[in-house]
């Protein structure tokens, strides 16, 4: 089964046709919300609020290793993430919609491995995100008419600041193409979970620097409400791409 991470702006799934939610006790604390289940396109999925309902969370304090697990203990298999980002690169403007195929982490302080005393964990992370899960999202942009960029290097800041203009000249200088604050550990603890993980990353502003006027949430919000839309189409259409894949 599918389940759908939403971030900034998706902390509700509209359109979800909610059969169920189960509040799952894990042993690395609560999840973000209660996991959701139901029919979204008519397709059985999951559903899970990153940052709680509400957006409550901020992306420093989510227990991604509990969110992960309990997605696990109902049965997921694969994971679409939702991301809200900044654009560092000048062709990747407001709404723009990218299906990143690398990322880099800045974060630092957060939980980031299910490795304990006495198991360690070591993944092949050389590519963090499935592939084939990857071309089932770009495949459903393009068959709805969404100019999807199909590759990308997410930088993952620690947040829930900003960065400074400097910083994403760094970024810029390592390969980033975009920024977020959710990224990271997310993406590891599937891969150490054997979960299918990919994400789509909705740019909701220009980095820092990279517009001659400074970021506001009003801006933000603005963006996420028209984009969003987009994302949800994208899904969607995802999510019959792959029940036609499971049927064949």
């Amino acid at each position: 089964m599918l389940a759908i991470i939403g971030g900034t702006g998706l902390t509700e799934l509209e359109g979800l046709e909610i059969q169920d939610e189960k509040i799952i006790s894990t042993p690395y604390g609560h999840c973000s919300a209660p996991v959701q289940m139901g029919r979204y396109a008519d397709i059985h999925v999951a559903f899970l609020a990153r940052h709680g309902k509400g957006h409550t969370l901020p992306p420093h304090a989510i227990n991604y290793r509990a969110n992960l697990w309990a997605l696990k203990e109902c049965g997921i298999t694969k994971i679409v993430a939702v991301n809200a980002v900044g654009g560092i690169r000048k062709n990747l403007g407001t709404e723009s919609i990218v299906v990143p195929h690398q990322l880099i982490d800045y974060t630092w302080g957060r939980e980031t491995s299910f490795s304990e005393q006495g198991k360690v964990i070591h993944i092949d992370f050389t590519e963090p995100y499935t592939e084939e899960l990857r071309e089932l999202l770009i495949d459903a942009g393009e068959l709805e008419g969404l100019s999807v960029h199909s590759q990308g290097v997410y930088a993952c800041t620690q947040g829930p600041r900003l960065e400074t203009a400097a910083e994403v000249d760094k970024l810029d200088k390592d390969g980033c193409d975009i920024v977020g604050m959710t990224g990271m550990p997310e993406a590891a603890l599937a891969r150490e979970l054997e979960l299918e993980y990919a994400c789509v990353s909705l740019v909701v502003n220009p980095a820092a620097g990279r517009s001659d006027s400074i970021i506001t949430m009003e801006q933000i919000e603005k963006a996420v409400e028209r984009g969003m839309g987009k994302v949800r189409r994208l899904i969607a259409k995802a999510l019959t791409l792959q029940n036609e894949l499971e049927e064949d």
